[in-house]
């Protein structure tokens, strides 16, 4: 499955009870429609990400920048702390292909750094095999 949206913020490395680290981040990905009316609708949706290959990752993963993820999506179930029943989905991202620069900051500065633009110049992909294409 593949989807495009914007970083909603910086990403973030976490790490497991056993020592694993996962960068985690959220887009928002817009889409619109046109209602029987024929007003044009939209709406946004924003989605939990996680990607457990490199830690690597982070240095790129700004606000804004617009990227296009390929993975698969997982729901989960959990009790918050005063026992209310909680659910989500998480995209499990296997692959992420920067599309474009992160949105400027209101002084019109960049926020990615030079090292960030070199990174976003290379899509992270897991288990890439050009012998595995379908033609």
């Amino acid at each position: 499955m593949n989807i495009i949206g914007r970083l909603t913020k910086n990403a973030e490395v976490s790490k497991t009870p056993n020592g694993k680290e996962v960068v985690n981040f959220s887009i928002a990905v817009n889409d619109s429609y046109k209602n029987k009316a024929g007003q044009r609708i939209e709406q946004t949706e924003f989605v939990d990400c996680s990607y457990w290959l490199t830690p690597k990752a982070v240095t790129f993963l700004v606000k804004g920048l617009l990227v296009e993820l390929s993975g698969r999506i997982s729901a989960r179930a959990w009790l918050s702390s005063d026992g209310t029943a909680k659910a989500g989905l998480n995209f499990h991202t296997s692959a992420i292909k920067p599309l474009g620069k992160p949105a400027k900051q209101e002084n019109g500065q960049s926020t990615q750094t030079s090292a960030e633009k070199q990174s976003a110049n290379t899509a992270i992909v897991a288990g890439s095999d050009d012998d595995d294409l379908p033609f």
